[in-house]
């Protein structure tokens, strides 16, 4: 067999910065991937902070985002993903937030053809700003997102509220742009928390066909175990299934 008609290698790309989230969602991430991709995978963690990290994932640094002195990054890092040479991988990249859930089979998220894929936002699906929780690309294929935004990082801050406004903008007037099957990435707050006033009798519950559940606003996993609201507007019951999905 030639070396072009070869797989490509496939990786899973997470995100860590800060202390915001621990070493365990890393590892437990690592985990949830390792039970739910059938075959090889390259999982690899761009971090600026590795202690307690598991030694099957491989800790690189987060590119900089090369901006003026003073500017804050923010979400915007999430950007970097995008360099032309990202410490040399290369393949096919499916990156996820460290905060998801993973219940079913995502070996279908490198199957379906396309150049980029993500989440298509629900709560504004009229939009095509896609959720860059769950999003997959081949390495180095688009370094022009991060150039312009590095180049025209004042405009675009302006335009755009945040990183997947400006990716999924970028990449759409380019005709790259596509969404998951819509039943695959499942709203934690949306799809899985009951409707009220049954939210108060009723435990959530993952939604059929989903494969990850996606944590945005102020819940993540250890929350919604628990019970914990945690300020959102949205009154959930303990949903101690996810104890069996968020574990190593």
């Amino acid at each position: 067999m030639s070396r072009s008609s070869e797989p490509a290698m496939r990786h899973i790309l997470c995100m860590k910065w800060g202390t915001k989230y621990g070493p365990e969602y890393v590892n437990r991430l690592y985990a949830m991937v390792r039970r739910h991709l059938r075959g090889d995978f390259k999982f690899v963690c761009l971090t600026d902070r590795t202690d307690g990290i598991r030694p099957e994932v491989q800790c690189l640094p987060i590119p900089p985002l090369a901006l003026p002195p003073g500017i804050p990054e923010r979400g915007w890092t999430k950007l970097t993903t995008f360099e032309a040479d990202l410490h040399g991988l290369k393949g096919t990249a499916l990156f996820l937030d460290l905060d998801v859930v993973i219940v079913d089979d995502i070996t279908p998220f490198f199957e379906v053809p396309g150049e980029f894929l993500i989440i298509h936002d629900w709560k504004r699906p009229w939009r095509i700003t896609g959720n860059s929780s769950v999003y997959r690309f081949e390495l180095g294929a688009h370094p022009d997102v991060l150039a312009t935004f590095r180049r025209d990082f004042e405009q675009i801050r302006k335009t755009f509220r945040n990183e997947q406004a400006y990716l999924s903008d970028f990449l759409h007037k380019q005709g790259k742009l596509q969404y998951w099957d819509k039943r695959w990435c499942a709203s934690y707050k949306y799809h899985c928390i009951p409707t009220w006033p049954t939210n108060y009798l009723r435990a959530p519950r993952v939604p059929a066909g989903a494969k990850i559940l996606i944590f945005h606003g102020v819940m993540n996993p250890p929350d919604a175990l628990a019970g914990r609201s945690n300020g959102n507007w949205r009154h959930a019951k303990p949903a101690g299934w996810i104890a069996e999905h968020w574990r190593e």
